[in-house]
């Protein structure tokens, strides 16, 4: 969906059979940040909603799967996950060009340096305990519990996934990089045994996937679920944790060679601790295989994004430079691995 104002009527036919309390749109906007599936903010005489939809043009199988997105927070709903509300799912392409779904809009800040500069040191640590908090309640669902059982293939989940984003690096490679050509091989050769461990996962679960109470430092939504899925709930800890080894002042900015302590910021074995027994398990073995992982895999989300940018399809004017930092987050998955 390129412009939702051009397909206003059609849409609007929609709503009013599908979504009736949404009443009439008076507006419709892009919202700037994000890199995959366009959003639009809708403005009513009642109230604000958001539209999430497919891009535009060729797209990667098994990618922008936004009725994936629409399934697993409508499930959600009656847990102690926070997600917006999901009004509609509209897969009939013929109403606005593209597979869409409408939500709640949810009042809050969002959040991109995970500094935090703006909160003090003791809302610092709150919001951070509050995220492993709400990680671990996610990973605690029972999918079979809300209907999601059958929302991800069983066996080994890094193999599967691995497999799958190695396809989709390839799809989407525009020059060889040799630090992913590393991972690649390390991970092949290191690949742990499926150990049984199965939860929902929400495949991206970062501070700026995450809205922000206004006035406090709770989590009031996880929003972007398109990669959500049933897999290893270690692989969405790995991923939320390389924030600390990554970069202060990227377009995916880290805590890296910062002085976290005097932030109020845990430490990694701090939060690793805190999930733990949150969940009521016991140590992380194999970490440094998660973090290389969530490393190669980051890296080809990357990839992709670039590829889109060079196709004219990417939903967001920064794209170019996310796709930039392929090389440099897969060689911070090197580094992970030399430290061993």
């Amino acid at each position: 969906m390129n412009n939702p104002n051009v397909h206003l009527e059609s849409i609007h036919k929609y709503l009013a059979v599908a979504a009736p309390e949404i009443d009439h749109i008076n507006k419709i906007e892009k919202f700037s940040n994000g890199q995959s599936n366009p959003t639009y903010l809708l403005s009513t005489d009642r109230a604000r909603y958001v539209l999430r939809s497919k891009p535009a043009g060729d797209l990667l199988k098994s990618a922008h799967a936004v009725e994936r997105e629409y399934k697993v927070m409508k499930a959600l709903k009656d847990t102690d996950v926070p997600v917006p509300r999901m009004l509609c799912l509209c897969e009939n392409e013929g109403v606005a060009g593209s597979i869409f779904f409408v939500m709640s809009y949810e009042e809050g800040r969002i959040f991109w340096d995970p500094a935090l500069p703006r909160l003090s040191a003791s809302d610092r640590s709150i919001l951070y305990t509050n995220k492993i908090r709400t990680l671990a309640a996610l990973h605690s669902v029972d999918p079979s519990s809300v209907g999601l059982e059958g929302f991800g293939r069983m066996g080994n989940y890094f193999e599967r996934q691995f497999n799958r984003w190695t396809t989709q690096y390839r799809a989407s490679e525009t020059q060889k990089i040799a630090e992913m050509e590393t991972l690649i091989h390390w991970l092949t050769r290191h690949m742990p045994a499926d150990d049984g461990q199965s939860a929902i996962i929400h495949g991206d679960f970062r501070l700026d996937n995450l809205i922000i109470s206004t006035n406090k430092p709770c989590i009031e939504a996880i929003i972007d679920w398109e990669l959500s899925t049933l897999g290893h709930p270690l692989a969405d800890l790995a991923y939320f944790c390389m924030c600390l080894r990554m970069p202060s002042g990227e377009q995916i900015s880290g805590l890296q060679n910062i002085q976290r302590s005097t932030l109020g910021i845990p430490s990694e074995d701090e939060m690793l601790s805190s999930y733990c027994s949150l969940r009521q398990i016991g140590p992380i073995d194999d970490w440094s295989f998660y973090l290389a992982f969530s490393f190669f895999r980051l890296a080809a989300i990357c990839q992709g994004v670039l590829k889109r940018a060079i196709d004219g399809n990417a939903s967001s004017e920064k794209a170019l430079q996310v796709g930039a930092l392929a090389p440099r987050l897969a060689q911070q998955g090197v580094d992970v691995i030399k430290a061993i």
